[in-house]
């Protein structure tokens, strides 16, 4: 069973709607596919519409995205299965957006200094209810014929070495477990290990996020190390640690393509009992996030 647990619309950054991005996976034999935007779920219900049409499972979660507060290194946390209203988690992710929002504008307002880029221009290269980010500057970056792709603008003009970036606005990734887990998801760091990304998180910090109750890792990922994948798995086998894999699909303009890694059914099928146990834990019972597929599917797999 082939099942991509990292995807991304344009909700947020990538470059295609939501059903657009479901059928896709359909067409490349992904057999259940979770759409993942950054730091909300507007996505959810067309791509959960898609997949039913597509005759293929899907799967709620969200990339929150994260900061190492004594080392500044990023860190981007999977959600999985949660409660999208649960106040203190939509207020925390609030924040986010508006704080995303305000760091884009100030990307922009350096790179005019030098280029001829406007905020309009980026507007334009957003749908409606996106999050404004990097990716849709790199976007208008190609369209101005400044860059030629969107991988370019990140090495680029983008990169954190670059006079024009700014911080990232983000969570501690320990209050970030704490908040999905509030709401009755699954936390799952990304990439842990993507060392073609910079600064990589350390054992230590690794330690600290996993003793606030981080509930796995996603080990197959195309920016990961291999030693890092190495270090990941023996960590997960150390801690009971669910491990994953995924795509981490954007779209055009970035190499990753659907299913190139994925996620062990028997993975999944601890996703859901976890998320299961939490809501069971809060006494809010609800119907958790996913379609198309049962746990019976997973465990006959």
């Amino acid at each position: 069973m082939r099942i991509d647990l990292h995807t991304h619309s344009w909700v947020s950054d990538g470059t295609e709607a939501p059903a657009a991005l479901v059928a896709a996976a359909a067409a490349q034999g992904v057999q259940i596919v979770a759409t993942t935007d950054h730091d909300q779920t507007a996505g959810w219900g067309e791509s959960r519409d898609a997949a039913a049409e597509h005759g293929i499972g899907w799967v709620g979660g969200m990339e929150v995205t994260c900061r190492v507060p004594a080392s500044g290194k990023s860190v981007h946390m999977l959600c999985y299965l949660h409660d999208p209203t649960s106040p203190d988690l939509l207020a925390g992710l609030t924040r986010l957006r508006v704080d995303r929002e305000t760091r884009a504008q100030r990307i922009v307002e350096r790179l005019a200094q030098d280029f001829a880029i406007t905020w309009d221009h980026v507007l334009g290269m957003t749908q409606e209810g996106s999050t404004v980010g990097r990716p849709h500057i790199a976007d208008a970056l190609v369209d101005l014929g400044i860059v030629p792709t969107r991988s370019d603008a990140f090495t680029d003009l983008l990169s954190p070495r670059n006079k024009y970036y700014v911080g990232t606005p983000a969570l501690d990734p320990v209050d970030a477990v704490r908040l999905i887990h509030s709401a009755g998801g699954v936390a799952v760091m990304a990439h842990p290990a993507a060392s073609k990304r910079g600064r990589v998180v350390d054992r230590e910090e690794m330690l600290a996020v996993v003793e606030a109750g981080l509930d796995g890792v996603e080990v197959h990922h195309r920016d990961n190390s291999e030693q890092g994948r190495a270090d990941l798995l023996a960590l997960a086998s150390e801690r009971d640690l669910i491990v994953t894999g995924s795509s981490d699909y954007h779209g055009r303009g970035k190499p990753n393509r659907l299913g190139e890694h994925t996620t062990a059914p028997d993975q999944l099928a601890r996703i859901i009992r976890k998320a299961e146990s939490l809501s069971s834990r809060t006494g809010s019972a609800r119907e958790l996030p996913y379609a198309g597929f049962g746990l019976e599917d997973l465990t006959a797999s």
